[in-house]
C-alpha cells in the first residue's frame, strides 16, 4: 500500500477539470465555448478557458459576475466606434434643444445630472451591474440546481468526489451563466440608441445617455434627416430621464419588481435530469440550448402571472408617458411620425440580445398594453392638463392602474371629479403634522 497521501475529493475533481481545461480530454473546447452561448473562435475558446481557470481558484460564495462585464465589454468593443467632435457637437446641440422642448409640454423639471454620449463599450460597462442584479436569482438557482442533479446522478463511488467539490461546481456552473449574460449585453449594446432604449433604469437615478454610433445605424435607411433622428430619440431620452429624476420611487420599484420576479423562478430539475443522464461531452449544444430556450425555467406560478402583470402594467406606463410628452415635444420636426412609428415597430419586436435575456431569467421587458398606456395619458392630458397628469407620478398610490388601463374614461372622471380621499393613515400622518407645526407656532399649511 502506498504512503503517498490520497488527494481529498475535491482535489481529484479539481485535477480532472484541470486536465479537461489544459486539453487532455476528450471534449472540443470550441463546442464547450459553443454551449456558453460563445462564438468558436480561439480567442472566444481561449476566454472561456481563463474564465473556467479563474472559477475554479475561487473560494467565494455565490456568482462571480466578472466573467459578464469582461464578456459585455469584448463584444461591445469588437465594432466600438469612438465619438467624432462632429456627432458630438450635433447631438449635444440636439439636446439642448429637446430640453427647451420638452420644459413646454412637461412640469416635470431636467435632471441635475448632465446628459452623457457614451459608445458601446461605456454603455456595456455601465449597465452591467444593474443587468446581473437582474438576472443573479436565476443564475443561482441554476447553479444549485446543476449541483443537486449531478450529485443525484452520480454513480455511488463518486458520491464523495461530487459532495466535495459542489462550491466548485457552482462556481462553474455561474460563470457559464454570467458568461451567457455578458453576451447578450454586449449585443444589447450593439442596438440600443440611449440609456433608457431597453425601458428599464440601467443607470443612475435621472442620468440620460446617448449611443451616438447606434443612433447613426438607427437612421440609415429611414430616409429622413439624421438631425431630425437625433433630436427625436434625444427628446425620448430626456423624457425618460425626467420621469425617473421626479418619480424618486420609480427606479427602486422597477428594480426589485424583476428581481423578486426572478427569485420566485425554480429550475426545472426534471428537465437537468434528463440532460445529465442523456449528456454527451462530444456535444454540449443541448445544455446551450436549453439554457438560451428557457426550457430549464418552468410554467409560471400563478403568484408569478399577478406579479407579472403588476410589473408589465408599471413599465407600459413608464413608456405610454414618454410616447406622450415625447409626441408633444416633438411636433415641430416635419417627420417625427414617421421616427415614432420606426420606434414603436423596434420596440414591439424586440432584438435578438433581448429575446435571449428573455429565455434567460423568464421574463419579456416589452410592455404589452404599451398603446393601452399612452391612450390613457392622452386622455388624462386633454382632460386636466399636463402639470396634473404630471403630479401623478409624484406617490405610487396616484399611478393609473391595470384596472384603469381598461377603462381610461372612469379614470378621468375620477380625476375630474376631484382628489380621492385619503385613506386611515395618510389623514393620520396630516394630523400629526399639523399638530407639530402648531406646538412650533408654524402657520404654514402641512406638507402634502
Amino acid at each position: 500500500m502506498s504512503d503517498e497521501p490520497r488527494d481529498e475529493p475535491e482535489d481529484e475533481f479539481r485535477d480532472m477539470l484541470r486536465q479537461f481545461l489544459a486539453g487532455n480530454s476528450d471534449i472540443d473546447p470550441s463546442k464547450l465555448a459553443s454551449a456558453a452561448g460563445l462564438p468558436s473562435d480561439p480567442a472566444a475558446v481561449q476566454q472561456l478557458m481563463a474564465q473556467l481557470q479563474n472559477a475554479m481558484q475561487s473560494s467565494t460564495e455565490g456568482v462571480n459576475w466578472d466573467a459578464a462585464r469582461t464578456q459585455a465589454q469584448e463584444i461591445a468593443g469588437k465594432a466600438n466606434l469612438s465619438i467624432t467632435d462632429q456627432s458630438r457637437a450635433s447631438l449635444e446641440q440636439a439636446l439642448h434643444v429637446a430640453t427647451l422642448w420638452l420644459d413646454e409640454v412637461t412640469a416635470l423639471s431636467d435632471s441635475a445630472v448632465a446628459p452623457r454620449l457614451i459608445t458601446r463599450t461605456e454603455w456595456a460597462t455601465a449597465t452591467v451591474p444593474v443587468w446581473t442584479q437582474l438576472a443573479e436569482p436565476v443564475a443561482v438557482s441554476i447553479s444549485d440546481a446543476l449541483t443537486e442533479v449531478l450529485r443525484d446522478q452520480a454513480p455511488e463511488e463518486m458520491a464523495g468526489m461530487i459532495a466535495g467539490a459542489s462550491q466548485l461546481m457552482r462556481n462553474l456552473g455561474g460563470t457559464l451563466f454570467a458568461m451567457q449574460l455578458g453576451q447578450i449585453v454586449g449585443q444589447l449594446s450593439q442596438e440600443v440608441v440611449s440609456g433608457g432604449d431597453v425601458g428599464i433604469p440601467l443607470l443612475e437615478e435621472g442620468q440620460a445617455a446617448l449611443v451616438p454610433q447606434n443612433i447613426a445605424d438607427f437612421g440609415e435607411g429611414l430616409d429622413i434627416p439624421l438631425d431630425e433622428v437625433q433630436l427625436y430619440l434625444a427628446i425620448r431620452e430626456l423624457a425618460h430621464a425626467r420621469l425617473f429624476r421626479h418619480a424618486r420611487w420609480l427606479r427602486l420599484h422597477v428594480i426589485s419588481s424583476i428581481t423578486e420576479f426572478a427569485r420566485g423562478i425554480s429550475i426545472d430539475t426534471s428537465r437537468l435530469e434528463e440532460l445529465a443522464s442523456s449528456f454527451d461531452p462530444s456535444n454540449p449544444e443541448e445544455l446551450r440550448n436549453a439554457m438560451a430556450s428557457g426550457a430549464l425555467i418552468p410554467p409560471k406560478t400563478e403568484q408569478q402571472l399577478h406579479a407579472l402583470a403588476r410589473l408589465e402594467t408599471t413599465l407600459a406606463l413608464i413608456e405610454g408617458w414618454v410616447d406622450v410628452v415625447t409626441a408633444q415635444a416633438s411636433s415641430r420636426l416635419p417627420r417625427w411620425n414617421a421616427i415614432a412609428e420606426t420606434v414603436r415597430r423596434r420596440r414591439a419586436t424586440g432584438g435578438p440580445a433581448e429575446s435571449a435575456f428573455g429565455a434567460l431569467i423568464g421574463l419579456e421587458l416589452r410592455p404589452r398594453r404599451l398603446r393601452d398606456a399612452a391612450a390613457l395619458w392622452q386622455a388624462v392630458t386633454d382632460a386636466v392638463g399636463q402639470e396634473q397628469r404630471d403630479a401623478l407620478w409624484s406617490h405610487p398610490d396616484l399611478v393609473p392602474t391595470s384596472a384603469d388601463l381598461d377603462d381610461p374614461a372612469a379614470f378621468v372622471a375620477r380625476l375630474l371629479a376631484g382628489d380621492p380621499e385619503p385613506d386611515e393613515m395618510d389623514q393620520a400622518l396630516e394630523d400629526l403634522l399639523r399638530e407639530e407645526q402648531t406646538k412650533d407656532g408654524d402657520d404654514q399649511p402641512p406638507v402634502p
